[in-house]
């Protein structure tokens, strides 16, 4: 049976510059993989390879099992992949609902009648039912980061891509979101989420990838990858 995502060697260059390099993974329903990796480690790239912001210049991407390599971000989209962005754009003159909307109609192709309660049960989720109908442009962070999730969710997707999603936050306002994305997990979907907030990824991640100059680094269990004495000197800076 194949895999609900599934990257097979994707490189991508820019220039004489390789900023992901052969990499592979696969991610299974119900599957929370974190990634980490410091600054430049080909994260974002990653998310962009997977999502259809740019293509890749060899490997590919599936999409349970159908290869999606080609198709456009929009076209993903619709098959099941939402995505969350490391700075929240949302549109800031639309109400908090009006943004979800948006989503639900266009990223998921929902019909009004289908739309309306599905924005209300992400808003319900994602703990911003009382700001429905407040300007997004008017949003502190943590709710901003909020609004991302609910966007996402309200496209429907099989596989959920966060892109340091917890960055900027407090640690009450970061273990909220780590509740979230508990709840989104409990309802199917599998999550991908690029992180630098350590406490917030290992406390719901199944496992963990670790890139490092566009390669993969490790891949394993969240405990055993934060132990690995390449890890530690990579990421954390500690010599073994």
């Amino acid at each position: 049976m194949a895999s609900l995502l599934e990257v097979r060697d994707v490189t991508k260059r820019y220039g004489s510059l390789t900023v992901t390099d052969n990499v592979s993974l696969a991610v299974e329903t119900g599957d929370v993989l974190g990634i980490l990796g410091p600054n430049g480690a080909g994260k974002t790239t990653l998310f962009n390879l997977i999502g259809g912001d740019v293509s890749p210049d060899a490997g590919a991407v599936l999409l349970g099992g159908v290869d999606v390599t080609r198709l456009k971000p929009h076209e993903r989209c619709r098959r099941g992949i939402g995505r969350s962005y490391q700075i929240a754009r949302p549109f800031g003159g639309l109400t908090v609902f009006e943004n979800v909307l948006v989503a639900a109609l266009f990223g998921a192709r929902g019909s009004r009648a289908e739309a309306h309660p599905l924005c209300v049960e992400v808003l319900e989720l994602t703990g911003l039912l009382g700001k429905a109908n407040r300007l997004a442009g008017t949003l502190p962070l943590l709710d901003r980061k909020r609004l991302e999730f609910a966007r996402a969710l309200a496209t429907r997707p099989t596989l959920l891509l966060l892109d340091e999603i917890a960055g900027g936050l407090t640690e009450h306002e970061a273990n909220e979101v780590v509740a979230t994305v508990r709840a989104i997990r409990a309802r199917g979907v599998a999550i991908v989420w690029i992180e630098h907030v350590v406490h917030a990824l290992v406390a719901v991640a199944t496992r963990l990838l670790v890139l490092h100059q566009g390669r993969k680094l490790a891949e394993g269990e969240p405990t055993s990858v934060l132990g690995s004495a390449d890890v530690k000197r990579v990421y954390m800076g500690i010599e073994a």
